[in-house]
This record gives structure tokens, sequence and C-alpha cells, in this order.
């Protein structure tokens, strides 16, 4: 089987009860979940969370909740990997096998089912562990500089300040979005940023990681001007 899992602690701290604040009318992890649903590729879509009132707005909109995720997955610093890992697990104990599980953050309100989609093909037809969203950066990393202690302005990579930008190589990040993986890859807990994952290009303008309440509020602006009749 196929999952989908969406991890959304109560404990948010930098933007307090983040993953069901209202976001352009609707609770920010029912886009997440919509996007999920509107793929077709899905058994389950769960949430994974320690909390019941999102658990209860995640089944308003047509997730699952089988399981109360742990405590000691539930804190500060666990990663998502292993709230994956967790759900691979429970599901297997289950006897039903997952043969594939997609991690979707649940304050990714610009993620589009088409792109999850693009990341799901590209890892069934190739022997990759994970497929994930990447987009590029603005501004060639090449050109990066540091500020030294007295406040001057040194390279951090010297051999590039007179190397044309349209010769530089192109890089990318993270866009915060989804992950494809194998069960495999999750429940061997092998590291996403690694040779044996593809990267999924999404367009700069789709991409924006909420962090802090100009992030929401930046992110909110770039929601309503995509979605404008």
């Amino acid at each position: 089987m196929k999952i989908a899992v969406i991890p959304a602690r109560g404990g948010s701290k930098r933007i307090p009860r983040k993953n069901i604040r209202m976001f352009c009318g609707k609770p920010i992890i029912a886009y997440s979940i919509a996007a999920a649903q509107q793929t077709g590729l899905f058994d389950q879509i769960v949430v994974s969370t320690d909390d019941e009132e999102i658990a209860a707005v995640a089944r308003e909109f047509g997730a699952t909740t089988p399981f109360i995720r742990p405590k000691e997955i539930a804190d500060d610093f666990t990663g998502t990997n292993a709230v994956v890992k967790h759900a691979v697990a429970w599901f297997n104990a289950q006897s039903n096998d997952v043969t594939l599980a997609c991690c979707l953050y649940a304050t990714a309100p610009l993620v589009q089912a088409r792109f999850i989609t693009e990341g799901y093909e590209a890892l069934a037809r190739s022997d990759a562990a994970f497929a994930f969203s990447v987009t590029s950066y603005a501004f060639p990393i090449q050109r990066a500089v540091r500020i030294t202690p007295d406040g001057r302005v040194d390279a951090i990579y010297p051999e590039h300040r007179m190397t044309r930008s349209q010769d530089l190589e192109h890089a990318y990040h993270d866009a915060g979005q989804f992950y494809w993986g194998t069960a495999r890859a999750f429940l061997e807990e092998m590291p996403v940023f690694a040779p044996h994952s593809i990267g999924v290009i999404l367009p700069r303008h789709l991409v924006q990681d909420i962090d802090t309440l100009e992030d929401w509020d930046r992110t909110e602006l770039m929601f309503r001007a995509l979605h404008r009749t």
C-alpha cells in the first residue's frame, strides 16, 4: 500500500497551533490533505499527531488518525523521517504492508498534486530511495559573501569573484513540501540528502518556508496571488 504521512505535532512554539492555524479561510493542514487527495495515489492519508484537536481537524478534512504519535517522537528534536518510520512500522504491524510512503508537510499550502504525482512517478521508474521537492536558489550561491567580525565583506568562494553568473552551476535547496520514499528507506533510516535521492524541481514562486509570522503573511499573499480570479 501507499500512504501519505503528514506530521503535525501540537507543540509548535514559534507560531502557536501552527498546524491548524487559519490560512486563507481554512486550517493550514487542510491544503496538504486536499493535495494528497487530489493525486488519487494513496490508500491512506495519515496525520501523525500527539494532539487530539489536530486529529479532529484532520479527520474533518478527510485524513485518518489511526494512532496517537508516541511522546518519544513528539518533541522539538525528532525529525520527520522518524515520524514516517513509525507510521510505516505501525501499518506493517497491522498486516497492511507499506511499499511507498510520502511525507507531506502540514504547513505547505502552496503544494500541488501534480508535483506530488511527479515525485511518485520519478521514484517508481527508478531504483532511488527517495524523491523529494527542491527549488533553485534565486542568486548564484558561488557569489555568497560573509560578514567578518569587523563588519567587512569577504567572498566565501573567492575563486568565483570574476566568473560570469551564466557560467556558474545551478544550485538547489529543499523546498520543504513532500518526500517520497520506499518503505525500506524509511525503516532503515537512510539519509534523504544523498545520491540515492531524486530532486523534483519546483518553480520558486510555489515555495515558501513558514517559520515566522512574517513568513506566514508572505505565504498568504503568494497564495492569494496564485488563486485570484
